[in-house]
């Protein structure tokens, strides 16, 4: 389980995770859109709720991903990234892995990163159309506003907003940051300094999966599986 606040690198550890162990990453919100697209149960339910201004309750939420993890390429284990997000679906997680009799126990890794440099990660953030990305305090173009690759203009994403980053840390703090206390006494947490460069994350995540797994009745190394 990946865990941390908004930006800080959640999406990109899973990823490379996934290439490492060759296993899948489970993202509620892809779960939400695909649900959504294929018009299923689930999906109709969550867009009606939606059309009412509701939120989608953990429920719904834990459904979508009972049912993710169900699937044959689960098996081997996987990546969670934006789950669970409240201490409710924290504690749905433990009863589904103890009723499922889960192979291997969770591990969670905390990308943890201070609140004024996820701001500058985020707000800083600029990119090409062609997806090169810059930062204009920690990675800024040669050129102001101009791609140093095909001198194209940078832009800022919509949402890469200090208005929308607080909102979005709000959430964080009230509702996901409670989970961190569940599994940090559990004795199956590690926490990971997430503003480092990707590589030395990927590395650190790694040599903490290890040590984590090496006590907890872990599966294989990655070279045989996860």
């Amino acid at each position: 389980m990946l865990i941390g606040p908004p930006g800080v690198g959640k999406g990109t550890q899973a990823k490379l995770l996934m290439a490492e162990f060759e296993i899948p990453q489970v993202s509620t919100g892809d779960l939400f859109r695909q649900h959504r697209r294929d018009r299923t149960e689930l999906g109709l339910i969550a867009d009606k709720l939606m059309e009412l201004g509701q939120l989608v309750p953990d429920d719904l939420v834990n459904k979508m991903v009972a049912v993710r993890l169900a699937l044959p390429d689960c098996g081997r284990g996987y990546i969670l990234d934006g789950f669970p997000r409240t201490l409710a679906q924290a504690n749905w997680l433990d009863n589904y892995l103890a009723e499922t009799n889960a192979k291997y126990p969770v591990v969670v890794i905390s990308l943890a990163a201070e609140r004024d440099e996820l701001l500058k990660r985020i707000t800083g953030r600029r990119i090409c159309p062609q997806g090169h990305i810059y930062n204009i305090y920690t990675q800024p173009p040669r050129v102001d506003g101009v791609c140093d690759v095909d001198g194209s203009r940078l832009e800022q994403r919509k949402d890469d907003t200090e208005e929308v980053f607080q909102s979005r840390m709000k959430v964080f703090e009230e509702e996901t940051a409670p989970v961190l206390p569940h599994y940090r006494s559990q004795g199956r947490f590690a926490e990971v300094n997430g503003l480092q460069d990707v590589a030395i994350v990927t590395h650190e995540v790694l040599s903490q999966l290890a040590r984590l797994r090496s006590g907890s009745g872990s599966p294989p190394s990655a070279s045989h599986g996860a």
